[in-house]
């Protein structure tokens, strides 16, 4: 099979890519640790481009597109670092919101009019995972979000007749902060009570819809992971030729050559793996959740291999608060665990492959 980009949908990434490399700057990062802002002047500038709107259906407000179309954009907010919810909102909770509504008059009744306000960027979301126990799991973007997807079971156990999705507007919840690694990510525990008016799934159904959740989630944050790499690779080669030993710039050194090959190599790897994964979620095809975790495995391990590396040609300075790659740093660390690390979707990939799936 021979997949290639369009030339709509590289112009779009480059249009992407020049507006967020004004709007988001380091300084703009260090400026939402102190003032974070779900829907602030980017997020408003990404939605006047359609990119927040972009798989919100065609008569919602939307573009209408897919995965494909969205993957090029969000490994450009991974270059960047976006703060902002794109993940959550636009990759994670418009395609299921977009499920219900197909579901009939229930559907389209929990839906309402969320699919017209995310496409009209007045709406952000934050998406949870389903709990493993009883012990409440820390959810992203949580703090500053309109709307949450959250995953509960009705009793203890791990069977799919215990699953249930729910809808919440933020009026419904209080959310207590928790400090993050990267503080550009605004983690919160939500405490709330489920009730059958925000219920919209229950059983194999929540079931099947988490985890179509869960896929898109670890395609989502592997694009992300490639944009990440591409800049912390990207700075540990400017760094390398302006960073003097010996009377010549370290970059000239073949142990740091090699260094940034390597990780170069690894990314580039990551990066058709990442997109096929995002064909074949379009494509609903047979394998598209192995192939999401392959995705997230190939890429966590990019980005931690492109973290690591940067960190070693910039030296103790590159974890300061001063120097810049930190912000890239804490980021790439904190998505390669976010949805399941490497080593996780590697052991769902084993057992797809034992299952016979």
């Amino acid at each position: 099979m021979h997949f290639a980009f369009s030339e709509q949908q590289t112009e779009f990434r480059d249009a992407v890519r020049q507006v967020l490399a004004k709007e988001c700057t380091a300084d703009h990062l260090r400026a939402a640790v102190d003032h974070p802002e779900a829907r602030g002047p980017r997020w408003a500038a990404l939605t006047e481009m359609g990119v927040v709107g972009l798989t919100v259906p065609e008569d919602r407000g939307g573009l209408g597109l897919g995965q494909v179309d969205l993957v090029l954009l969000l490994e450009e907010a991974g270059r960047v670092a976006l703060p902002e919810p794109l993940i959550e909102t636009t990759a994670l909770t418009v395609p299921l919101l977009v499920d219900l509504a197909g579901d009939g008059a229930d559907g389209a009744g929990a839906v309402g009019g969320r699919l017209e306000a995310i496409a009209a960027g007045q709406l952000a979301a934050a998406v949870g995972t389903a709990p493993s126990s009883s012990r409440s799991v820390p959810v992203a973007g949580a703090d500053g979000a309109d709307l949450f997807v959250l995953p509960t079971r009705s009793a203890p156990g791990s069977v799919d007749r215990d699953l249930e999705l729910h809808l919440v507007d933020a009026a419904a919840l209080t959310v207590e902060p928790v400090s993050s690694l990267d503080p550009t990510r605004r983690l919160g525990i939500p405490h709330w009570n489920p009730t059958t008016a925000t219920r919209v799934l229950a059983g194999p159904d929540a079931a099947a819809a988490i985890g179509r959740t869960n896929d898109r989630a670890a395609l989502a944050t592997a694009a992300e992971l490639l944009g990440l790499s591409a800049r912390m690779i990207a700075m540990a080669a400017e760094y390398a030729k302006e960073r003097q030993q010996f009377g010549k710039p370290i970059g000239s050194f073949q142990a740091v050559k090699h260094l940034l090959a390597g990780a170069q190599v690894r990314l580039e790897f990551a990066r058709p793996v990442v997109y096929g994964a995002a064909w074949a979620l379009d494509h609903s095809a047979p394998d598209a959740s192995r192939a999401a975790s392959v995705a997230k495995a190939y890429a966590s391990d990019a980005a931690t291999e492109a973290a690591r590396v940067s960190l070693q040609v910039h030296g103790a300075i590159g974890y300061t608060w001063e120097c810049d790659l930190q912000l890239f740093l804490k980021r790439a660390w904190a998505l390669a665990e976010a949805w399941g690390s490497a080593a996780d979707h590697r052991a769902l990939v084993l057992d797809s492959l034992v299952a016979g799936g």
